[in-house]
């Protein structure tokens, strides 16, 4: 008779990494999570690399929106060192963030020699509780990664967004790698920088991450008819601008959920 051997509990590689999309708008974040991000990162000024999004924005999208959604809180673009002014805004942005209902805050601080601000990010961790922490990838620009792993674990840092301090997340997976056995069983690090579908499985494989970040984009112009060459500040209003593709949420989802 032939042997009869009892099911194998799946493996943690054979369990979908979650997929988190960094959003800046109601649509977005509607295609978003139709598309099958896991998660959503809410932010404002993507071209500044992220700011802290309006309140009315944020109750938009929580009351619309039936996935997880962290609020970035940075109050300005540039570096990531800032002054008491910013900060007191930024603890009064956490919360407003949580009387809305936000499920984590994504934020962080450096000192000016790019190390980790530990006594003021402490500080926006327990203005934050009880919802989860995320630094951001401001992370990467830390001279000494390993070691900022270790302050942030030791503050109730959750997650951090990383690329392994690379040009990107698939540059730096053995970094990540390195950084996610460092930082042990009580901090998910959560790779970030330019993942895309066509390498996000060797990505996950040399890793091992079980959560990721990403934001495909398409270009759209925002005139169909000639305009007049104006300035706008910085801006110029009628460019192409940057949007949301959920295409490329799709493709990444789908290259997911391929069994390995």
């Amino acid at each position: 008779m032939p042997e009869t051997r009892a099911p194998s509990s799946p493996s943690l590689q054979a369990v979908s990494p979650l997929l988190e999309i960094c959003v800046e708008t109601l649509p977005e974040a509607l295609l978003a999570a139709e598309a099958g991000a896991g998660r959503l990162e809410v932010c404002a000024c993507l071209s500044e690399a992220g700011t802290t999004p309006s309140i009315g924005l944020v109750t938009a999208i929580l009351e619309r929106v039936n996935v997880p959604a962290f609020v970035m809180i940075r109050p300005r673009g540039g570096d990531f060192t800032y002054d008491d002014a910013e900060l007191d805004v930024m603890r009064r942005d956490i919360e407003a963030a949580k009387s809305a209902g936000a499920h984590g805050i994504v934020s962080g601080v450096l000192e000016r020699t790019g190390a980790i601000d530990r006594e003021v990010t402490k500080a926006l961790v327990e203005a934050a509780d009880p919802l989860p922490f995320s630094f951001h990838r401001a992370f990467d620009l830390a001279p000494e990664l390993e070691l900022a792993v270790e302050v942030l674990r030791s503050i109730g840092v959750r997650r951090v967004l990383t690329s392994g301090g690379a040009s990107s997340a698939l540059v730096g997976a053995d970094a990540i790698a390195r950084l996610a056995r460092r930082a042990g069983a009580g901090m998910t690090m959560v790779a970030g920088g330019g993942v895309r579908a066509d390498h996000v499985a060797e990505l996950v494989e040399r890793s091992g991450v079980t959560e990721l970040h990403a934001r495909p984009t398409r270009h759209r112009s925002a005139f169909s008819h000639p305009r007049r060459e104006l300035q706008f500040g910085t801006n110029n209003p009628g460019s192409r601008r940057n949007e949301l593709d959920p295409e490329g949420v799709r493709a990444l989802r789908q290259a997911l959920s391929v069994e390995r």
